[in-house]
């Protein structure tokens, strides 16, 4: 009977938290959208953070959606591709990314991309805004192949669609909650919304997410979103990963001021 009791007042083991491979670091960077002010100074904190702290096996991984809306979609392809020279740094595909590697089949889909932040990502490809202005929708189409570098398309065409680490898998817009994750659809990872976003259930990994914008870092813990809409609001996020810990770093301008970065304990 003593027995029982002790066995019905023992304090309940709680569930180890969800981690990655230990040793390793990952800085989770959401939407950038053309800021390349904004990433930029998220690098250098990145990096800043990374000396700071014991060596680990670190790596960046992008969630999508690097051009389009924002002013410098060509320079942040750049800037990627340097930083990936240097370090571990794997970039996912987006929804952007396809409208904008589409746009280059129809006129029509050109169309689509332009109304979509597309326009943006053009004139950063050194197009000017007369010049654009002047054109009609089948001329730009014709120009697209001369403005745009063929190692920037190739460049886009091998982005990744799902990364995992541990406990987490990292992923544009989310996964089909009813499907395994080697039973996933590239058009579910870059676009899918409520399906998956309604699902308060367990998920096979933690997924984390950009895609949808939210004011702060949304953890519901089966998913973290992290798309703080960086060409809106001018706040672009990081999540850090490290064992079972999780903080944040972000880059933020107000109202055309200066770049500031603020750092989170938990995300």
């Amino acid at each position: 009977m003593l027995n029982t009791l002790r066995n019905m007042f023992r304090p309940r083991a709680t569930a180890p938290l969800p981690a990655v491979p230990s040793g390793s670091r990952y800085y989770v960077i959401g939407d950038i959208h053309g800021r390349l002010d904004l990433y930029n100074a998220l690098i250098t904190a990145i990096e800043d953070d990374d000396a700071s702290r014991p060596d680990a096996d670190t790596h960046m991984i992008l969630l999508g959606d690097l051009v389009d809306r924002g002013p410098e979609s060509a320079g942040v392809i750049a800037a990627t591709r340097a930083w990936q020279a240097k370090r571990s740094v794997r970039v996912l595909a987006g929804n952007h990314e396809e409208m904008f590697l589409n746009s280059f089949k129809k006129p029509e889909v050109l169309r689509h991309f332009l109304k979509h932040g597309g326009r943006e990502t053009v004139l950063s490809y050194g197009l000017s805004r007369k010049q654009f202005n002047a054109m009609n929708l089948d001329e730009l189409f014709a120009l697209m192949p001369q403005l745009i570098p063929q190692a920037d398309i190739d460049y886009m065409n091998d982005f990744e669609e799902m990364i995992i680490a541990g406990d987490y898998l990292f992923v544009h817009a989310g996964i089909d909650p009813a499907l395994p994750l080697d039973q996933q659809k590239r058009s579910d990872m870059l676009w899918i919304r409520d399906r998956f976003l309604d699902h308060e259930g367990p998920l096979d990994k933690v997924v984390v997410h950009g895609h949808t914008i939210f004011d702060k870092v949304m953890d519901c813990g089966n998913r973290i979103g992290i798309d703080t809409g960086a060409f809106r609001s001018g706040v672009l996020t990081a999540l850090v990963l490290e064992d079972d810990q999780r903080r944040i770093l972000q880059a933020s301008q107000t109202d055309g001021g200066p770049i500031e970065v603020f750092q989170g304990e938990r995300a």
